[in-house]
């Protein structure tokens, strides 16, 4: 009989979007008689305990950008390159005094580049090889896919939570590349995956549902924007800020209800009776909505070149529609598109995972 496995997982630091992704993963391998630990700072651990309570945690914070208003996040990310680099070193050593201390079999990495270790299974997470530029400055990408390939190739697998033909979630980000032979597409990761309705009354009233993520301040300024243009509506307006803590908290203002965060089957509840959706176009955001069968108005961050190339793709597919967020000010309906989403997404996405899942645990 095979011994149960340690297995570390390390999400990346830039949102909750890295951290719920891997709830799916990590349930899957709990399920599969297989110890999970979980290695990330505070907000995610939050997190974590509420989603795997029979999971251990590990304090191990990563490297996490700064922001702007003003400022494009990738001209950012340009001059905090000497810092990430450190981080990477950092983390890479690091992580071989976690592996000796809780006796590590396996390593799964979400986007964290220097978490790999020649002696366990290493596995790499990302949905975008390719990390988008500017179309001025598009000629200068094949500089980031040969700085992520480097990487990947360091892992003993690199996982693209997508699926491997037309039928995509993540467009160019992950698909008509020169992929290294270790990387294995498993299909979309959902917190949401196999959950039915609770039966609960709490949300059957109509309401649209604002779903808050990313850095401030544009999250500030874009709960600013939407509250204010839909404070006078005539439908509530449920907020999910999106901030974990040991308890729920309530409040109300008018028709705007906030709750700083809910459980995943609330959350679920809350989405699907839902008379619109409004979120950021963060690809874990995307991949959930999806698995609910959910369509939204996708409001990509400013200056995030991900995220305003996934809502630009996802509304050109009729999944979803698309907003900037300076022209919010004149948004007053939220008419939402009926997709018509194909029907194997969640069934092929299963097989894939558990292939993928059969080939990382196998000795």
């Amino acid at each position: 009989m095979d011994r149960r496995k340690n297995i570390l997982i390390c999400p990346l630091e830039w949102g909750l979007g890295h951290a719920g992704r891997m709830i799916p993963l990590a349930r899957e391998l709990q399920q599969r008689n297989n110890n999970v630990i979980t290695a990330c700072g505070r907000a995610h651990q939050e997190l974590f305990r509420r989603e795997l309570p029979e999971a251990s945690h590990i304090h191990f914070p990563g490297f996490r950008p700064g922001y702007s208003g003003i400022i494009p996040q990738y001209i950012l990310l340009l001059f905090e390159t000497p810092l990430l680099f450190y981080h990477i070193v950092t983390e890479h050593f690091r992580l071989k005094r976690i592996i000796r201390k809780h006796h590590i079999d396996i390593v799964i990495s979400d986007n964290r580049f220097g978490l790999w270790n020649r002696k366990v299974k290493s596995i790499y997470v990302t949905h975008m090889p390719l990390i988008p530029l500017p179309e001025r400055l598009r000629f200068l990408e094949w500089i980031g896919v040969l700085f992520h390939r480097f990487f990947i190739k360091r892992y003993s697998l690199c996982l693209i939570p997508d699926l491997p033909g037309k039928i995509n979630l993540s467009g160019r980000l992950a698909h008509g590349l020169k992929l290294p032979s270790n990387v294995r597409y498993i299909g979309i990761l959902s917190r949401f995956s196999g959950m039915t309705a609770s039966g609960s009354a709490g949300f059957d009233y109509p309401h649209n549902t604002l779903v808050l993520s990313g850095p401030e301040p544009q999250r500030s300024i874009l709960r600013k924007k939407l509250t204010n243009a839909l404070h006078h509506g005539d439908t509530r307006t449920v907020v999910l800020e999106g901030k974990p803590g040991p308890e729920t908290r309530t409040t109300e203002n008018g028709k705007i209800i906030s709750f700083n965060h809910l459980c995943t089957q609330e959350m679920r509840d809350v989405l699907v009776s839902s008379t619109s959706i409004i979120t950021r176009s963060g690809y874990s955001s995307v991949m959930e909505l999806v698995s609910l069968r959910c369509s939204a108005m996708l409001i990509p961050t400013p200056g995030q070149t991900e995220q305003e190339y996934l809502a630009e793709y996802l509304a050109a597919k009729g999944w979803f529609l698309t907003v900037p967020q300076r022209q919010i000010d004149r948004m007053i309906t939220l008419p939402h598109p009926e997709p018509s989403w194909p029907c194997n997404i969640t069934e092929e996405s299963r097989k894939l995972l558990g292939k993928a899942l059969d080939e990382i645990l196998d000795q």
